[in-house]
């Protein structure tokens, strides 16, 4: 058997079982969680982090601020790329970075929280959450970072009474079905993880209606607030992170992730570990910034059979990134590398019926020299490649459906006359992302 295939077999038996769509709400989970003795309440301090783009950068910066300066760290975050594994690692021991939880193990727990549900209705994302908090709560650590599945102040994870800090990062319109057809009501539903005196970080806003919501919210709920441009601050200047607040300026290595949007979010991760009370040094901040990783967010592919299929001299990249929001930050780092080394770039886009496509394509117009679109082997409720294609044609690009990423990678070889090799931008869905990490054998580990 694999090394996954023990909890794997046991989710893969609950989802025969369990509903599998979204269903927000706190009275299922507090209902599970009573029944196993309620782990939530016996945590390590927690980082509770919420946003629509840009949180799970957020807490991998803010795991490796933490790990960097000899902390143990627990880390639930979702969904997963390749692995049900990838949503939970377990804090080291002396000093040991944190790891991926042991498969034994979690098909273990996984056993346990279902037994305790009996049968009961509740979702797999709960169940799942529930995992976390019982593994965390057995297992040692000195912090708890928890990214929010989706929304905030119904999301299974916003059962935590007192968080160390509460953390939004971007919010943008995604999940309208689920959080409103409004960046200001998505923005409410995000500030639903904020708790009276839990010192709440806000990170970069694009959207003024989002900030003024998060800001009000929080003066409501009586909890401190630091706000980015406000409260702190963070530029890139002369190939250094320059980070500021009312403790003075720290000048910093640049985050390993590409992407100027990763300033943003390294200084709300660096704020919020602050404000949870941990006092890393500069020294131990820097090391952390400039070593954490976040798989499938534009993230370079060196190696395996899609390599092996594209001119010579290519480069890969691959993003998750699947709503408006996300396309302009990802489209800003393509110009970046454009400017740097100039390449025609071509986009290898697949995504979930649910999403925008034409609002994430706009902000490649003119920009990319040509779109494939592809089916997601992963999921059932991908668009199909040719209404995908429209959509792109929609927002102005010139574009065509492929069957697969590999035949798209090999038509633009097969075709290719010389000068610059091309830039590759796989691009539109985690599943997507998780599909190429898996063909790769780029599992995260």
């Amino acid at each position: 058997m694999s090394q996954t295939s023990l909890a794997a077999a046991e989710i893969d038996r609950l989802l025969q079982h369990l509903p599998k769509g979204i269903d927000l709400g706190l009275d299922r989970i507090g209902r599970l969680l009573a029944a196993l003795g309620d782990p939530h309440r016996r945590l390590a301090p927690v980082i509770h982090v919420a946003g629509t783009n840009g949180k799970g950068s957020t807490v991998a910066f803010a795991r490796a601020i933490l790990e960097a300066s000899g902390r143990g760290v627990h880390t639930h975050t979702s969904p997963h790329l390749v692995d049900w594994h990838e949503r939970y690692r377990l804090a080291g021991t002396d000093g040991a970075r944190s790891a991926l939880v042991a498969d034994a193990l979690l098909a273990e727990t996984v056993r346990r929280a279902a037994a305790a549900n009996g049968d009961a209705t509740v979702t797999v994302f709960e169940l799942l959450t529930a995992v976390a908090f019982m593994l965390f709560s057995e297992h040692p650590a000195d912090a708890v970072l928890l990214e929010v599945g989706l929304g905030g102040r119904f999301d299974a994870t916003n059962v935590v009474e007192r968080p160390a800090v509460t953390a939004v990062t971007s919010v943008s319109l995604d999940h309208q079905a689920y959080l409103g057809d409004r960046v200001e009501l998505i923005a409410a539903e995000k500030a639903g993880i904020f708790k009276r005196g839990s010192p709440v970080v806000i990170g970069p806003q694009t959207e003024p209606a989002a900030l003024e919501v998060l800001c009000d919210k929080a003066a409501r709920t009586g909890a401190p607030v630091l706000v980015h441009g406000q409260d702190f601050h963070a530029i890139s200047e002369r190939g250094r992170l320059v980070y500021q607040d009312e403790r003075g300026l720290l000048d910093l290595a640049l985050p390993r992730l590409p992407g100027r949007h990763q300033i943003g979010n390294a200084a709300t991760a660096i704020a919020a570990v602050r404000a949870a009370g941990f006092d890393p040094a500069d020294a131990e901040i820097e090391r952390g910034i400039a070593a954490a990783e976040w798989p499938g967010r534009l993230q370079r592919i060196t190696s395996g059979p899609l390599v092996a299929l594209a001119p010579d001299g290519a480069e890969i990249w691959l993003d998750g990134g699947h709503n408006p929001g996300a396309g302009v930050v990802v489209a800003e780092a393509m110009a970046d590398m454009e400017e740097r080394v100039p390449r025609p770039l071509i986009l290898v886009a697949g995504m979930l019926t649910t999403k925008d496509p034409a609002g994430f394509f706009e902000a490649f117009a003119g920009m990319a020299r040509h779109v494939f679109t592809v089916p997601i082997r992963s999921s059932d409720a991908g668009m199909t490649p040719e209404a995908l294609a429209d959509a792109a044609l929609e927002a102005g690009l010139d574009a065509e459906p492929a069957p697969s990423v590999s035949a798209a990678i090999r038509r633009v070889a097969s075709h290719w006359a010389g000068g610059a090799a091309p830039r590759f931008l796989i691009c539109g869905s985690l599943y997507l992302a998780g599909d190429v990490l898996a063909e790769s054998d780029l599992a995260p580990r």
